[in-house]
């Protein structure tokens, strides 16, 4: 079921993902999920595979190493808000962003694999988003410490994706 998704208020979420959500513009968030598919696809695809590799300090990640944090960021924050739509009422606790990446081994993968996978979980991610009931985007639950909605998750989705673009056109191109 699909209706508009309103911002949501700083009370739904951490103190340190408001630069996130405030980086979503007014207007419908499945839409804008949609309208980053395109762009960050189109931005992805005229990147090389040696582009892909460099960072632009060297105790900064490679773009590869960005793409793959924002694809495994956005898989744990829609797993956050299945499991509180859903009503799960378990406390989820947060990771470490820069092991995941180290983890990844993700330079060694192909530049266009990764962007195909980035692909693939956002299409996921606004499946789920449109499939919520109505009421399911105000459940909350407790992750990384802190009570946070549906609603606030899914901005954060597309706030985290939107800044991580900006960083790549800024200062990796």
């Amino acid at each position: 079921m699909e209706s508009a998704i309103m911002r949501p208020d700083p009370t739904e979420y951490a103190p340190y993902y408001e630069q996130y959500v405030s980086a979503v513009p007014d207007g419908d968030l499945l839409h804008t999920l949609e309208l980053q598919l395109e762009t960050a696809s189109t931005l992805f695809k005229a990147i090389s595979d040696a582009q892909a590799i460099r960072s632009y300090q060297p105790d900064k990640w490679t773009i590869k190493q960005v793409l793959r944090h924002v694809i495994d960021a956005e898989r744990i924050f829609t797993m956050r808000a299945l499991r509180f739509a859903r009503g799960d009422r378990q406390e989820l606790p947060g990771f470490d962003q820069d092991e995941y990446v180290r983890q990844s081994d993700c330079n060694e993968y192909p530049w266009h694999d990764l962007v195909e996978e980035f692909q693939h979980v956002r299409r996921s991610t606004i499946s789920l988003f449109r499939s919520l009931p109505p009421d399911a985007w105000f459940r909350k639950g407790v992750a990384s410490k802190f009570e946070v909605t549906v609603r606030a998750l899914a901005f954060i989705t597309a706030g985290h994706e939107r800044h991580h673009t900006d960083i790549i056109r800024t200062r990796y191109l």
